[in-house]
């Protein structure tokens, strides 16, 4: 046992007492911390003003009033101020009652400045085709952005219980999708109160009609009641599983290369002179569990000090962090010690490429279902893979970290699945570790990896 702990600690301590492994170990969250402190500075769009002008044909005669109604400037301010308050997340009572200049500069910041718009009107017999040229014109003022020509029949019906018609839309080239939304929403609106006010509806009473708000949700569980977070119960299995694949992939990469190379090298019949190949192969395995698991512990660190930040960390399940732990040890050694196998039947990564791509289809199979489970854990298709090896880890930790967990049984049933496999994963990578250590030359074939199993 001694033994195995100094080859776990000599490969612990090459690979954690390296300027590489310490920066990719921090990179992550230096780039999201860049990122969220950076990111708004560099990509921020807020000065971006929608400005040009539009000319307009409409042989209706009521839709271009209702359209210069919608761009006054004191119509823009208000719809605004109700994007304002739904984005900040206020009521519009706090709104009104904040001062003009405070409001019109945190809308500025928040929202960029206000549109800047004329409308240009043309005969309602006005030849589209000619008018598209208008586009076109350079002009020293604002430019030439759009023209709208709404259908003849945009607010009355051609015939009665005929359908309505709409808008053609021509743009100038390179009009920003800003600009688009912005011409969309605010003729549409317009239409709609022409069609409206040609009925004797009033507009606001069926908005009123029309809005329901949306209500938050309370997840009631057997231990209590909790405010639902819209989204959380979408993140949290995906990160869940993203630290879980991380960790696997991260130490059974490790071991696949440093096997490898001590075998190319012929280091690997020094260690072999002081240590036995099983004593070798549990030494890596626990080595590399240590660095994945000081991987996992660091990412998780800082995940539930954003949580703590953002006054969320009730919201996760304290048995979930003990369940990762359970599910990223069965999974690496299942993972882990083919991919150590792999390591020792090749001679370098070129050959390893080949009997490395299973493994990784397994371990990429999770991210395919992961929208699935997510979704419905209860599904058969979920519970089919939280107790099928290789894939049971991913699978149950996704339905665990889910709005619906499972029942303690089925929990520990893929618990005891994952110990079996994980036998059956550590024998056969045994066997093909102590025969292919010291075999040179071709690299073998799956055949040949059977024929080992079955030799050794």
């Amino acid at each position: 046992m001694t033994r195995i702990l100094h080859v776990a600690l000599r490969d612990f301590l090459a690979t954690v007492a390296t300027k590489g492994f310490v920066f990719g170990l921090l990179v992550l969250p230096v780039v999201l911390a860049l990122l969220a402190i950076v990111g708004p500075r560099i990509f921020n769009d807020q000065a971006y003003r929608i400005e040009g002008e539009y000319a307009v044909i409409d042989p209706t005669g009521v839709v271009l009033p209702e359209l210069r109604a919608e761009l006054e400037p004191e119509a823009v301010a208000r719809r605004r101020r109700e994007e304002f308050a739904r984005t900040a997340g206020w009521a519009r009572e706090v709104l009104g009652d904040m001062a003009d200049a405070a409001l019109r500069q945190s809308m500025d910041e928040a929202l960029g400045p206000a549109p800047d718009i004329r409308l240009t009107a043309l005969p309602a017999d006005a030849d589209v085709e000619a008018a598209k040229s208008w586009l076109n014109e350079q002009t020293d003022g604002l430019p030439h952005a759009a023209l709208i020509v709404v259908h003849g029949h945009a607010v009355e019906p051609a015939a009665p219980g005929g359908e309505l018609g709409a808008y053609d839309l021509y743009t100038a080239p390179g009009l920003d999708d800003r600009d688009l939304a912005f011409i969309y929403r605010n003729v549409r609106d317009a239409i709609v109160d022409a069609r409206v006010g040609a009925r004797s509806l009033d507009r606001a009473a069926l908005d009123a009609l029309l809005r329901v708000p949306r209500q938050p949700s309370t997840t009631v569980s057997p231990d209590g009641e909790r405010t639902t977070v819209r989204g959380f119960n979408r993140i949290l299995p995906f990160a869940f599983m993203a630290l879980l694949l991380m960790g696997i992939m991260a130490g059974g990469q490790t071991m696949l290369t440093s096997t490898i190379e001590e075998k190319s090298t012929r280091v690997v019949e020094v260690l072999l002179s002081a240590v036995s190949p099983m004593e070798l192969m549990a030494g890596k395995l626990l080595g590399a569990v240590a660095i994945s698991l000081l991987m996992i512990g660091l990412y998780l660190g800082i995940g539930l000090v954003a949580l703590s930040s953002f006054s969320m960390l009730g919201l996760l399940d304290p048995w979930l962090i003990l369940y990762l732990l359970i599910f990223f040890l069965i999974g690496f050694f299942v993972i882990g010690s083919l991919m150590l196998a792999v390591g020792a039947a090749v001679n370098d990564m070129t050959e390893a490429q080949s009997l490395q791509m299973p493994l990784m289809l397994v371990v990429m199979l999770p991210w395919i279902f992961w929208p699935a489970v997510s979704r419905n854990p209860d599904s058969v298709l979920a519970v089919t893979v939280s107790h099928l090896p290789p894939v049971n880890t991913f699978g149950m930790l996704l339905r665990l970290a889910s709005s619906q967990p499972p029942p303690w049984w089925e929990v520990w049933l893929s618990i005891g699945t994952g110990l079996v496999s994980v036998v059956a994963a550590v024998w056969v990578a045994a066997k093909v570790f102590r025969i292919g250590l010291l075999m040179y030359g071709k690299p073998p074939d799956f055949r040949t990896l059977i024929r080992w199993v079955r030799a050794a």
